[in-house]
């Protein structure tokens, strides 16, 4: 049953606010009763208020202050101020303090049942508005990201503690690991967060279709330009905007880039004047940007402007603690998706997906749980709904890595540099090449002193 609307009316005439009272109640409101600003508030402290209707004259203040008062303690809730003599100056100040409306009494008592539908439907629609403010909240929140492996772990208390700074985030990792999800976190977490998060990824566009995406045109500015578009960067004002994959941005477009982040304006294809911005930059890359720009694929000066803050994300295979709690999450999703019941997962079938080196990350795996899913019968995923090369997949049962694997030369090699540097960390990882903190997750996964 739908829960009655609120309204709390208060005036120091009994019988007027009983009169009220008895006319708002037959239209299935739920009334409350104040004399005075002081009872009135207090009243609000413990009952949950839609429209509180007012008069502006009051035994202990005044009703156009009063309404000031109640909008920042309950910023949703609509307050409308009755008169015996209305005066512009007051009405004026009234609608500035937050008032929804402004009536005289007994000229205007007709329009109150009206007005308090309209006040209640605008009541509903910014409590529709806060729930799923909320609810984009807690799904792109930090408590959303999944897994408890130290590697994953380090990354979210780094992007927790950078969050709350207004400064450009370098994201990097292999495709798959989740960056996005990480950028959208660090918005719902910043002073930005209510504002707007856009995103382009880098690596699907051509260098026109980016600039123009990027900063907009104007009518006329090339063929195909019928009407004035909007860029990405007015869409991110006062918000964020998350550049993914940007060391594909072409590099004659990296300049102009540059000059956006150096001068915080941008000017239109098409346009002469300038036009300023202010937004957060995030920006992603599965490639080494230092790299890059050495070999000139990418600017150094660039670099240095992007690479303010890093965060690197780890591959799945270096949080295989999290293979479980990540694949019990997609299988939820997709039950759900798909209207079957709650799946189970096998133990062969978990052990397949530990086993599996994973070179699409989160990505792969979640596609992996869908198609598996999706062809499941029963209410237990078993390892012969994997891929074949899932399936054929040998394991590996004295606990070491295979000799030819990857993961075994990286191992042997790290060993010899560490037994090269003398068991000096940081130096193995300057020699390495490494951050000392992949270090010591490479160490941790492949048990190395």
């Amino acid at each position: 049953m739908k829960a009655k609307s609120r309204i709390l009316i208060i005036d120091d005439e009994e019988k007027l606010r009983s009169l009220f009272g008895r006319i708002i109640k037959s239209e299935g409101f739920e009334v409350f009763e104040a004399a005075d600003c002081k009872s009135g508030l207090k009243r609000m402290e413990h009952e949950s208020v839609d429209v509180v209707l007012c008069d502006v004259k009051l035994p202990d203040g005044n009703g156009v202050e009063l309404t000031n008062i109640i909008k920042a303690r309950h910023p949703l809730t609509e307050v409308i101020l009755l008169t015996a003599y209305g005066n512009i100056p007051d009405g004026v100040q009234a609608i500035k303090n937050g008032a929804f409306d402004y009536i005289v009494k007994g000229d205007d008592n007709e329009k109150i049942i009206p007005l308090l539908y309209r006040a209640i439907e605008k009541v509903q629609l910014q409590k529709r508005v806060k729930e799923l403010e909320k609810r984009v909240g807690e799904k792109f929140s930090f408590d959303s990201i999944i897994g408890n492996s130290k590697a994953i772990q380090q990354a979210i208390e780094l992007a927790r503690k950078i969050a709350p700074n207004d400064i450009t985030v370098l994201l990097t990792g292999e495709t798959g690991t989740g960056k996005e999800v990480f950028a959208q976190a660090i918005h719902q977490s910043s002073c930005r967060a209510g504002k707007s998060f856009v995103a382009l990824n880098c690596s699907t566009f051509s260098k026109e279709i980016i600039e123009s995406e990027l900063f907009g045109h104007k009518q006329g500015a090339f063929t195909g330009a019928i009407k004035d578009k909007k860029g990405l960067l007015e869409q991110a004002n006062g918000g964020t905007l998350f550049l993914d994959e940007i060391g594909e941005m072409p590099l004659e477009l990296q300049a102009k880039w540059l000059r956006v982040l150096e001068t915080g304006e941008f000017i239109k294809l098409g346009d002469t004047e300038p036009i300023k911005v202010n937004f957060r930059l995030i920006a992603a890359t599965n490639k080494d940007l230092k790299t890059e720009s050495e070999e000139h694929r990418f600017r150094l000066d660039l670099y240095f402007r992007l690479n303010i803050f890093q965060i690197h994300l780890p591959p799945l295979r270096e949080r295989r603690k999290d293979i479980e709690e990540l694949a019990a999450f997609f299988v939820q999703q997709f039950s759900s998706k798909t209207n079957k019941k709650l799946l189970n997962i096998s133990k062969e079938y978990l052990q397949k997906l530990e086993l599996y080196q994973w070179p699409g990350n989160i990505r792969e795996l979640k596609n992996v749980i869908e198609r598996s899913v999706i062809l499941s019968n029963g209410d237990t995923l078993t390892d012969s709904l994997l891929p074949y090369e899932m399936q054929h997949q040998q394991p590996n049962t004295n606990g070491t890595l295979s000799a030819f694997s990857m993961a075994s030369i990286e191992k042997l090699h790290i060993q010899k540099v560490l037994n090269y540097s003398k068991g000096n960390k940081a130096e193995a990882a300057r020699l390495l090449e490494i951050g000392i903190a992949t270090l010591y997750r490479k160490m941790e996964e492949y048990g190395l002193n």
